[in-house]
């Protein structure tokens, strides 16, 4: 099958107007029914995916508890369903030949500190997935992992598949990495379950690192809501630390590639594989970033903060977070894992998928997703702005008191 023009909106079955793209040629997917799934299909890689598959004559079936934003295109029938909902996957799971199971939570922000509720979809759905695979006799199922299952604070500079073991579970400092890490497991292990009836259960994970592109509504809103209430004044880390994005569109692409690399076309090349999944490139979170800064008419920050401050205050903002939770919802600015994201480096190779599985990444500009953005929001306006400077307030009141605690304690705390 061939993906959809990489200038396509995201979801979206036209891209009249448009300058053309480059695009990537991927071999016809043999799948002898045609017929896949797509848990977390409301979300936005899910309804990508969907999109490019079924602009390529695939029978797509989106299920997630929300419906995409975007319109449907032919051939695509949604499901609202729960994950954790074993009769209801049975049911959906009828005659489909590949899953692609991207349900998950607890990504960002104050969702990362709700336990029960990542538990249960990113480990608890991942097992009724794996089961409804085995009970509808479903041969692919393509597992969508993330670079958190390796990271954990350490720095890693160019890691593989081969040399970056898991990180230790009872060290991750978020509930979200640890259940990722669990269900990638999962996934894995039931690579060659015995099927009903004859054949077996082909499994492999992808771990991309975060993604952007256009229309997306997880990162790029959420860290432009705090540059519009001036709560980015600061910036931290050392300017050399490195990490890796990936396009939706170049997402997409690999997993298309890997539910074709579990037939037997491909001599099943991605049986019980796992692979890193990048744009190619390894970048500097506050220099990336710098198009949102310019397009939203605010500079850059310019206050140098040690990591191991901001890192405290992400933890005092979690413990009140959860302590006032009965009370209000004061969501954290940036939780620990987040900030180990961007004050440490770490960076993955994607050689093992460009050689097993044919991926070869296009070229995608951050900066054409945040003209997209700040086109999309002309003319809105924000009503938490009139908080901002009591959050920002607040912000620097308990850097403060940490820098005073730090000095008459004597203590350097490490981010990692």
């Amino acid at each position: 099958m061939k993906p959809s023009s990489a200038g396509s909106a995201p979801g979206a079955c036209t891209a009249a107007g448009r300058a053309p793209q480059p695009k990537t040629q991927v071999t016809p997917m043999q799948a002898p029914r045609q017929k896949v799934l797509v848990t977390g299909g409301g979300g936005y890689l899910g309804s990508t995916l969907g999109s490019s598959l079924a602009k390529n004559g695939v029978s797509v079936i989106l299920l997630d508890l929300r419906r995409p934003q975007q319109e449907l295109c032919p051939g695509t029938e949604f499901i609202q369903a729960d994950v954790r909902d074993a009769e209801a996957l049975h049911r959906a799971f009828e005659g489909v030949d590949c899953v692609f199971h991207m349900a998950s939570y607890g990504m960002s922000g104050a969702e990362k500190l709700q336990k029960e509720q990542i538990e249960s979809i990113n480990v608890g759905g991942t097992k009724l997935v794996i089961d409804a695979c085995v009970r509808r006799r479903v041969p692919r199922l393509i597992y969508t992992s993330t670079v958190n299952v390796a990271f954990g604070g350490k720095p890693i500079e160019q890691g593989d598949e081969d040399s970056v073991p898991y990180f230790p579970l009872e060290k991750h400092v978020d509930h979200y990495s640890r259940t990722k890490a669990i269900a990638d497991q999962l996934t894995l292990m039931a690579n060659g379950t015995p099927l009903p009836g004859g054949g077996i259960l082909r499994t492999c994970v992808l771990r991309p690192p975060g993604i952007y592109g256009p229309e997306e509504q997880r990162h790029l809103p959420r860290v432009a809501g705090h540059i519009k209430k001036r709560l980015f004044l600061f910036r931290f880390g050392d300017r050399r630390t490195r990490m890796n994005w990936v396009h939706v569109r170049n997402l997409a692409q690999a997993h298309m590639l890997a539910a074709e690399a579990l037939t037997a076309a491909k001599g099943y090349v991605a049986n019980g594989q796992a692979y890193y999944i990048n744009d190619g490139e390894s970048v500097n979170l506050f220099e990336w970033m710098a198009p949102l800064f310019e397009k939203l008419g605010y500079s850059q920050p310019w206050i140098q903060v040690p990591a191991s401050w901001v890192y405290l205050s992400a933890a005092v903002m979690e413990y009140l977070h959860l302590a006032l939770r009965p009370i209000c919802s004061l969501p954290p600015l940036l939780t620990r894992s987040e900030v180990r994201s961007v004050a440490v480096t770490h960076t993955f190779r994607i050689a093992k998928a460009r050689a097993q599985l044919g991926y070869a990444p296009d070229k995608f500009s951050f900066a054409d997703a945040v003209d997209r953005y700040v086109q999309s929001t002309a003319g809105r306006t924000h009503s938490s702005a009139a908080r901002a400077p009591l959050r920002l307030l607040l912000g620097l009141l308990l850097l403060g008191l940490l820098a005073l605690a730090l000095h008459f304690l004597g203590l350097q705390p490490s981010v990692a």
